[in-house]
């Protein structure tokens, strides 16, 4: 990359558009790849896509009480928070090839190597986690 002392400034160019080549196609999958959170042992199941969208929200009719609307709420929260997990989790498993070696890996924009669960579908993320 340097030639007599000098950076290839052609050649870091075109390493920084394939960087940005392969963040924009990681952002894309995120945006397409849906997540499932639950709470209440599948009374409530939240749907957000890999980058963190609220998509859809299931509730089992057995989970409305008139009486006991914070406990449903309680449930939305914890469904919707256990999908929001699981988008961070495909977020930095997605991103961690992509930060490795650039120092960013303290950021919060680095995350676990690829060696962990597939996607394995169009919907990642495991019920009742």
């Amino acid at each position: 990359m340097f030639s007599g002392g000098q950076p290839d400034m052609a050649q870091l160019l075109a390493q920084a558009q394939q960087m940005q080549q392969r963040l924009a196609d990681a952002q894309e999958e995120l945006a397409r790849t849906q997540v499932q959170g639950t709470a209440g042992g599948g009374l409530v199941t939240a749907t957000v896509s890999g980058a963190g969208e609220v998509l859809a929200l299931e509730i089992a009719p057995q989970a409305c009480d008139p009486t006991d609307t914070e406990s449903l709420a309680d449930l939305v929260v914890a469904a919707i928070r256990d999908a929001t997990t699981a988008a961070a989790d495909l977020q930095g498993q997605l991103m961690a090839p992509l930060t490795q070696g650039l120092g960013l890996e303290d950021t919060g924009l680095g995350g676990p190597g690829l060696d962990g669960p597939g996607l394995g579908g169009p919907v990642y993320g495991q019920p009742g986690r």
